[in-house]
């Protein structure tokens, strides 16, 4: 070492590239750690199961879907709420016109406001109502026209619930005749108007079936069944009231047992191989 130099100020090199180096040393080191740890926890995580999944289904269409199925059942419900305040009156009478056969009215009863529209809005409701179901039972019994039903379904409902209109009128001739031929027009009328509250009253009966048939179609056979009894039902009111309004003598039953057959049973068989017919037609 020079005499002149002192020994502080001698300058050691330093190897820089060894400094640099060495925090990258560390953060590998610190890495393959935090790696080995991570690695080593893996088996005791929870592991998430993805849920088995089935094949989509095609979107079924249905009158609760269809705008113009649903602007008919509406009109059906606006027709009755219009005529409600002209005609209350008749509704309040359901169960006069179903069961009484009173040849002689009450001075009391009030029967002078006009029925017409209130009547005719009813019976409208119960054809669009029947039309509906018939819908629904001829896509549950015949599972070939679900196709055509779906692509077409104001068209199915609206020829069912013409249907209705026709079998309906034709039932409406049906006991006219009958009544004038059996018995005298104040018979006929007592026994027309019991057929005219009874259909009209079937409607109101069958409004809620509808709705839950549109809601929960699943449950579709149920539903149906329900409908089915609730026209029952009605019917045998009708036929109670005939028999009260027609029975004589013993001889009358006989009578009775053929107007059973040939107009409340075979007409709706008829009826329902007609519907079948004009289904497979469409």
């Amino acid at each position: 070492m020079p005499a002149n130099v002192h020994p502080a100020d001698t300058i050691i090199p330093i190897d820089t590239a060894a400094l640099d180096s060495a925090p990258q040393q560390v953060a590998d080191v610190s890495t393959s750690a935090t790696v080995d740890t991570i690695q080593d926890s893996i088996p005791h995580r929870p592991v998430m199961e993805v849920p088995a999944t089935s094949q989509a289904k095609p979107f079924s269409r249905s009158p609760m879907h269809d705008t113009p199925s649903m602007i008919l059942l509406l009109a059906g419900l606006l027709a009755v709420a219009l005529s409600y305040h002209t005609g209350y009156k008749y509704i309040e009478n359901f169960f006069h016109y179903m069961f009484s056969t009173r040849r002689r009215e009450n001075m009391f009863e009030d029967h002078t406001v006009n029925e017409t529209s209130i009547l005719s809005a009813l019976i409208a409701n119960t054809c669009i109502a029947e039309g509906f179901i018939i819908y629904y039972a001829m896509r549950l019994f015949n599972p070939s026209l679900t196709a055509a039903m779906e692509s077409h379904v104001f068209t199915f409902i609206a020829i069912y619930s013409a249907l209705a209109v026709i079998f309906y009128l034709g039932q409406w001739l049906v006991y006219n005749v009958l009544g004038y031929t059996f018995t005298d027009s104040l018979g006929t009328k007592l026994w027309v108007d019991g057929f005219k509250s009874t259909q009209a009253f079937l409607g109101l009966l069958l409004l809620p079936v509808l709705f839950l048939l549109m809601l929960y179609p699943g449950n579709g056979k149920l539903l149906l069944v329900v409908a089915g009894v609730l026209y029952l039902v009605v019917r045998l009111i009708f036929i109670y009231k005939g028999f009260r309004i027609f029975y004589s003598n013993l001889s009358s039953i006989l009578f009775f047992i053929l107007y059973l057959c040939a107009v409340e049973i075979v007409p709706l068989a008829i009826m329902t191989g007609v519907t079948y017919w004009i289904s497979g037609i469409l």
